[in-house]
């Protein structure tokens, strides 16, 4: 980062500690991020002390949330599967990742401490990496400086970046631009982010397009799904069923005002909502809603218990599974359009032929664009223009067939970014 900026910078992540230092546990996602970095170096250093092998190569993944983390994870285990000698460490930032990571089969796992150079060199003592590889953008930039100083090589997988990103900004290139210029190696999703990667500051000699391994996981995810267990089977009867993945509030607003008029139209239709955040407090107000409605309502557990065969409404009550769901949609809606985070997976109901109806927000999401340039994918902008998306492919078998097939078609186009990304990250693992 500029020089400037360090005093700034460094007084921000002192700040951060303090904060880890008096927030106490529990609460909502931002709480336990920041409360669990009080611990973060002392996990990881017991870790490390407990499992790490000395001799063996480590490669130390940084995915910061679960979709990251799903990108992250077919490389890991292809990693895993050529080489399996090398030791594995992976570090997120968000709460919602910490189921992934436990499941990632990684030596050391746990959160990424606050970016300071007592962390870092912290870390990078007890982990001893042959090559530290974020994931998709983000890059630390005192991390990445402290592990340049020794001698240890940064990637960066998956690489994307979107138009519109904030860290094209003038700001975000004085903190990053020194990091993105720092890095080894650098697998791009395609040239157009190539190309603007390169504008922040990444080297040309050090990038190629790789892929997308996001397209990789949800394929083989789809491959695991249990089409005729509890989760599935209560769904898959017949009945059109909607599917709304991760919704957030803004989401939920617009699709619970479609959905009347919906009914009308198509009187056995049945909506399976997952919010982004399925905490109690959010699925009040969807139960109250179907409540006013008339409609019965059924959470997910209910479903699987056997107790939904009447279910007009599903509220999915856990997480972890709505990549499943999918299989069960007759269309999908993906949440994330009508909120300023994001969109976010419509590769996870692509995959099964799903067709996708996404809000006005999506420009951010390729895999969004290229299923709407291919027919997989509707845009609508309200409420109204909602139900007409999802009335016109819940009864029009023949437009919702093209569409799904134009949506798988884009899935199997874009597979194979984890050998490639595997090649871009070998080379730096000695052995």
């Amino acid at each position: 980062m500029k020089g400037w900026l360090r005093p700034l910078y460094a007084g921000a992540i002192g700040a951060a500690r303090t904060a880890s230092a008096i927030t106490p546990p529990g609460g909502g996602k931002l709480r336990r991020a920041v409360h669990a970095r009080r611990a973060a170096v002392s996990s990881l250093e017991a870790q490390a002390a407990a499992h790490r092998v000395a001799g063996r190569p480590l490669a130390w993944f940084h995915a910061p949330s679960v979709g990251e983390g799903l990108m992250a994870r077919p490389v890991a285990q292809a990693l895993r599967a050529m080489r399996p000698e090398v030791q594995q460490a992976y570090t997120h930032f968000s709460p919602s990742a910490e189921r992934l990571a436990a499941a990632m089969g990684a030596e050391v796992t746990g959160y990424l401490p606050w970016d300071g150079a007592a962390e870092a060199d912290a870390l990078l003592a007890a982990l001893a990496p042959a090559v530290l590889a974020f994931v998709k953008l983000d890059v630390w930039p005192c991390l990445v400086e402290r592990a340049v100083r020794r001698q240890v090589p940064v990637v960066l997988l998956s690489a994307t970046l979107s138009a519109r990103s904030g860290r094209r900004g003038w700001w975000a290139r004085q903190l990053l631009g020194d990091a993105y210029r720092a890095l080894s190696g650098v697998g791009a999703i395609d040239g157009r982010d190539a190309e603007r990667l390169v504008a922040l500051g990444v080297r040309r000699d050090v990038i190629r397009v790789t892929g997308d391994t996001a397209f990789d996981q949800a394929w083989e995810r789809s491959r695991r799904a249990d089409q005729t267990g509890a989760l599935l089977g209560a769904l898959r009867d017949g009945r059109p069923t909607v599917v709304a993945g991760s919704t957030w509030p803004g989401d939920e607003a617009v699709l619970l005002s479609a959905w009347a008029p919906l009914r009308r139209a198509v009187p056995d239709a049945r909506l399976v909502v997952a919010p982004h955040e399925p905490a109690p407090g959010q699925l009040a107000p969807l139960r109250a809603w179907g409540t006013r409605q008339g409609l019965q309502v059924r959470t997910l557990a209910e479903v699987e218990a056997g107790e939904g065969a009447d279910a007009d409404v599903v509220l999915v009550d856990r997480v972890g599974v709505l990549w499943a769901l999918y299989a069960a949609a007759t269309v999908a809606y993906v949440g994330g359009g009508f909120h300023a985070a994001g969109l976010h997976s419509v590769i996870e109901p692509a995959v099964y032929g799903v067709p996708v109806v996404v809000g006005p927000r999506h420009q951010g999401s390729r895999a969004a664009e290229l299923l709407l340039a291919n027919g997989g994918c509707a845009t609508v902008p309200d409420a109204a223009a909602l139900t007409a998306a999802l009335r016109r492919w819940l009864v029009d078998a023949d437009a919702r067939a093209a569409a799904g097939t134009a949506a798988a078609a884009v899935v199997e186009a874009e597979r194979g970014a984890t050998p490639r990304t595997l090649a871009l990250l070998t080379p730096f693992i000695p052995g």
